[in-house]
C-alpha cells in the first residue's frame, strides 16, 4: 500500500508549500505559534491540533496519511489540513516517526 502515482505532483507541490512556510521570515514562531520548519494538520471528528516537522512529510507512513485525507477532503481545504483517522492511532503513527 503506497502513495499512488498520478497524486505524485500534488504532493510534490504541497511539500513545495510547505518547505517555503518557514523561510519567508527571521521569526522562530509564526502569529499561530507554529516553530519554523513544522506545519498545523487537524486530526480526527475532534479536529485535535497537531504541529508537524515538514520532515515528516517525505515519510511513507505520513504521505500515506496525505493520500486518504486528498481521498477525503481533496487538496483544498478551507478549515486546515485534516487527517481523517483516529487521534489515538495518529498519535501512534507520529511517535513511530518520531527519531
Amino acid at each position: 500500500m503506497g502513495v499512488e502515482r498520478g497524486s505524485g505532483k500534488a504532493l510534490k507541490q504541497m511539500l513545495k508549500r510547505c518547505s517555503s512556510l518557514g523561510k519567508k521570515s527571521n521569526v522562530d514562531v509564526n502569529f499561530n505559534g507554529v516553530p519554523k520548519g513544522h506545519f498545523v494538520v487537524y486530526v480526527g471528528h475532534s479536529r485535535s491540533r497537531h504541529v508537524i516537522p515538514i520532515s515528516f512529510l517525505t515519510h511513507p507512513i505520513f504521505q500515506m496519511l496525505l493520500q486518504q485525507s486528498e481521498e477525503e477532503f481533496g487538496y483544498f481545504q478551507d478549515s486546515g489540513l485534516t487527517i481523517p483517522c483516529d487521534e489515538h492511532f495518529f498519535q501512534s503513527l507520529i511517535s513511530s516517526i518520531n527519531p
